[in-house]
């Protein structure tokens, strides 16, 4: 079988984190949204996304089915679109969830037989969505990951509280406390929890990733593949190939790919007045109403920052942004911006690839022409949000 993953307008609440990718290719639970899709309908997949970011996430030719890139499957949903047939659409309310046809066409999709489904099903519409499903999200991925297999053996220095643990095969932790008791905990292949570190489920690390000495890790965190963490985490997503490998609290939070985060980093997520957190939305360039009490950090892709970095509760921080220097940053930190709480400058983009380069260089990965096609792209479309 083959799919293509569609955006519909949830492409444009999810900014800045979809600037660079298609919704399916948000990680929440183990796995990015399309994963999760491939690997229960056991098919390649494929995107119908943005024109510029077609080059790196193509369509799949030949495929008939197509699926919402911002809905997440489960066993109901999936029992569903198993009794699709041609011509027809099975949506709730105003969400197109799949359909059936010989081409992608959102417009001709009114003329297919329409279908209701009546459960209820998780779709990211926000940024915030995705650090507030992770644990459900978690939990099936483990079970859709981990069914009908055994775990590799975890070392006897450890000590378990409950047995929901899953270690894939090259995956190390040593005298590390892991509790399962409130979830599951997955560790991916050659990924490696180093000693002293404190994990309550639900909880995932990927693929050769680590997490460092003393490390306090709380329910409903996910560290993507190829990533280091440390310090103190609670219910947060970090995409992929990122660090916050220092002391600092990380909450409620979404990280993108190719983050860093220097040493003894925070974020809030809880204003002291403990009234609701509002976001910066790129749709009506305004803050939105989370109707969340705890809201921490959204980071986009290449974002970095210095040592001691503080972030306000409800921080976006936009594609490619270096934040540094003393004091509280505004809420909203434009794309490609340089700087912190005494202002900032726009973040030359020939500078940014020059940086962008070395990352890539250790990871053994080149930052190529079609990588520095869609940042360049970014970068003019984000203009009208960078007036120093």
């Amino acid at each position: 079988m083959t799919i293509n993953l569609f955006d519909d307008s949830c492409w444009a609440s999810l900014r800045p984190l979809t600037f660079t990718r298609p919704v399916a290719d948000l990680r929440i639970g183990i796995l990015t949204i399309a994963e999760k899709w491939a690997k229960y309908l056991k098919a390649d997949f494929g995107f119908h996304t943005q024109d510029y970011l077609s080059i790196k996430f193509a369509p799949k030719p030949n495929a008939d089915l197509f699926i919402n890139g911002s809905v997440c499957p489960d066993e109901a949903l999936l029992n569903a679109v198993d009794k699709l047939k041609a011509g027809e659409v099975l949506y709730k309310r105003d969400v197109i969830i799949a359909y059936i046809a010989d081409r992608h066409d959102l417009e001709s999709v009114k003329s297919l037989r329409p279908l209701e489904y009546t459960g209820d099903f998780i779709q990211i519409v926000y940024p915030e969505h995705i650090f507030g499903n992770n644990p459900v999200e978690i939990r099936k991925d483990f079970k859709l990951l981990t069914e009908g297999r055994s775990s590799a053996k975890i070392s006897s220095t450890n000590q378990l509280l409950g047995d929901d643990i899953f270690l894939e095969e090259g995956a190390k932790a040593e005298c590390s406390v892991f509790n399962t008791t409130y979830g599951p905990i997955y560790i991916g292949k050659n990924a490696e929890v180093w000693e002293g570190s404190l994990i309550r489920g639900s909880f995932a690390l990927c693929d050769n990733s680590s997490i460092k000495m003393g490390a306090k890790i709380y329910s409903g965190t996910t560290i993507g593949p190829n990533s280091r963490a440390g310090g103190e985490i609670n219910n947060s997503v970090i995409w992929g190939n990122s660090a916050k490998g220092h002391e600092g609290y990380l909450g409620n939070s979404v990280m993108g790919e190719w983050c860093n985060i220097g040493a003894d980093t925070n974020n809030s997520n809880l204003k002291n007045n403990y009234a609701e957190v509002k976001l910066y939305d790129y749709e009506s360039k305004k803050m939105r109403n989370t109707n969340l009490q705890f809201c921490g950090l959204i980071m986009a892709d290449h974002a970095k920052t210095g040592i001691n970095t503080m972030f306000n509760t409800g921080s976006v921080v936009g594609i490619g942004a270096n934040v540094f220097g003393a004091g509280f940053p505004p809420n909203h930190i434009p794309d490609f911006s340089w700087g912190g709480a005494g202002g900032f400058d726009a973040y030359k983009l020939n500078k940014m690839f020059e940086t962008t380069e070395k990352v890539y260089a250790r990871k053994n990965i080149v930052f190529d022409e079609v990588e520095k096609d869609i940042v360049t792209k970014v970068f003019e479309l984000t203009e009208s949000y960078r007036r120093f």
